[in-house]
């Protein structure tokens, strides 16, 4: 799933005609950055969940046909936050484990290495598996703690959450489909049942959150610059 429905307020004026996910970088809008990475990895189908000018995401991406992909989509009339859309598109998405990727973020991880953490949930107890990363300026006190593997609320090794992780569907299954719902506290109610993988990714990651990091990211893959 590629999350897709948030307004993008930071981003303003840029968003206000265009939505988040089809700002370029490096030629090419954001989403498809994404698809083309999931399409390389091996996914087969994808959904994609969209609120603020949404037809525009539906009519740039189409079916996905062109990353050899199918393109679902999960339209909400207001964005449900991360959690309550997941919990929305349960049954676009189908299966017991899947991946999630935040269209707003850019990266050069091998997406190869959310297929394999899907495999796994689906044979584990385990909820979730999350990518983390370095903190960056906006964020340096991070979001979660790293160790042998598990995410916990607290610890030495305090990073930033990525955007990018795979999931059981019985993590959202108690929600209320069709209502707001964040994804930080459902995850923190797991942390203490070690219900929460995670890895550390160290190379190129950017939360594309406002203009001067969307124009900062498009000269470095304009250039070539990607590491």
């Amino acid at each position: 799933m590629i999350l897709a429905a948030g307004r993008g307020n930071r981003m303003r004026p840029l968003t206000d005609a265009t939505p988040k996910p089809l700002l370029k970088v490096g030629g090419k809008p954001l989403l498809f950055w994404h698809l083309q990475k999931l399409a390389e990895a091996g996914f087969g189908t994808v959904t994609i969940n969209h609120a603020h000018l949404g037809s525009q995401i539906e009519a740039a991406a189409g079916d996905g046909s062109r990353w050899n992909l199918r393109v679902r989509y999960s339209a909400e009339e207001e964005a449900l936050e991360t959690a309550g859309g997941i919990r929305n598109a349960l049954p676009l998405i189908g299966g017991p484990a899947f991946a999630v990727v935040n269209a707003d973020v850019y990266c050069d991880y091998d997406y190869a290495g959310l297929a394999s953490a899907v495999d796994r949930l689906a044979k584990t107890q385990a909820l979730a598996h999350l990518v983390l990363v370095d903190n960056p300026p906006h964020n340096p006190e991070g979001d979660f703690c790293l160790e042998a593997g598990l995410v916990r609320p607290a610890g030495r090794l305090r990073l930033t959450f990525s955007g990018l992780g795979a999931y059981r569907a019985d993590l959202f299954r108690p929600l209320v489909r069709g209502e707001k719902h964040a994804l930080a506290p459902l995850l923190r109610s797991q942390l203490d049942d070690s219900k929460v993988t995670g890895e550390h990714y160290r190379g190129l990651w950017t939360d594309v959150g406002t203009p001067a990091r969307l124009a900062e990211l498009d000269a470095r893959l304009q250039t070539g610059a990607r590491t």
